[in-house]
């Protein structure tokens, strides 16, 4: 069913980017995997980040990316039936075991799975702490570690801003580095710093050579605070999670 609906997906998006003049540029293509199986690790700045991602692996390699999203997207009456025609893979918050035995077996099978490490959209646009179930995938598969990095998606559209999906001439950048290989005996835990060590260097070289800029003090609010940005920082951005986190898991106590 992917190899009927992923093209025709990646096509329409590909015409909304031209008609908004989306200046995408991909670096590091060549790192695609021409076969086998790959975890493919990005960072999540955006609701669009696994359109960007993959469209990093299918303009790089023709590679179509299964992407693990929770299963809401999947009950969703427009998205839901576009999700399963692309064969990505629904992932139970409260029960994520079946997931990570399909994405295991999808890598087995030479597929390249898409994982959002971070799990959530990152507020500060900075890299947040990496859960280990990457790192985890690709030993239990044998395939590599594909880190990807994006930058300038979350003018689009991203978490606590109103979407911007008609804003025109937003620079994207879709960095891919080189493969990392697992050796006998690596933890997950180790594996998961080197990645997220190796995705930093990346985030720093992409926002240091991006193209854009915000057209006005207003118009900052996407660039981290370090850049100059009005972004909150890692710890506010964490600390406003955790407090919204506290809150929700009040309001079920209560019903």
């Amino acid at each position: 069913m992917a190899e009927f609906v992923y093209p025709p997906v990646i096509g329409a998006a590909l015409t909304v980017f031209r008609a908004l003049d989306v200046r995408i540029k991909i670096v590091g293509a060549e790192n695609i995997p021409a076969e086998g199986g790959a975890v493919l690790v990005s960072n999540h700045i955006s609701y669009l980040d696994f359109l960007f991602a993959g469209l990093g692996a299918y303009k790089g390699g023709r590679r179509k990316t299964r992407f693990m999203a929770k299963d809401d997207v999947f009950k969703h009456g427009v998205s839901g039936p576009l999700m399963r025609g692309m064969k990505h893979i629904p992932v139970d918050r409260t029960d994520g075991q079946p997931a990570y035995e399909e994405a295991v077996k999808a890598l087995k099978a030479g597929e390249v799975v898409g994982v959002f490490p971070e799990a959530t959209i990152s507020r500060s646009f900075m890299l947040k702490k990496f859960k280990t179930g990457a790192a985890r995938m690709a030993a239990d598969s044998g395939a590599p570690l594909l880190p990807v990095v994006l930058w300038g998606t979350q003018q689009l559209w991203t978490k606590g801003r109103p979407k911007t999906l008609t804003k025109r001439h937003v620079p994207v950048t879709i960095m891919i580095g080189e493969p990392i290989e697992l050796a006998p005996g690596d933890k997950p835990v180790m594996v998961t710093r080197r990645l997220r060590a190796a995705m930093s260097e990346m985030l720093d070289k992409a926002q240091r050579e991006y193209p854009g800029t915000p057209a006005g003090p207003e118009d900052s609010w996407w660039l981290p605070a370090h850049l100059g940005g009005t972004a909150p920082t890692l710890e506010v951005a964490e600390a406003a999670e955790e407090a919204e986190a506290a809150a929700k898991a009040e309001r079920r106590a209560e019903k």
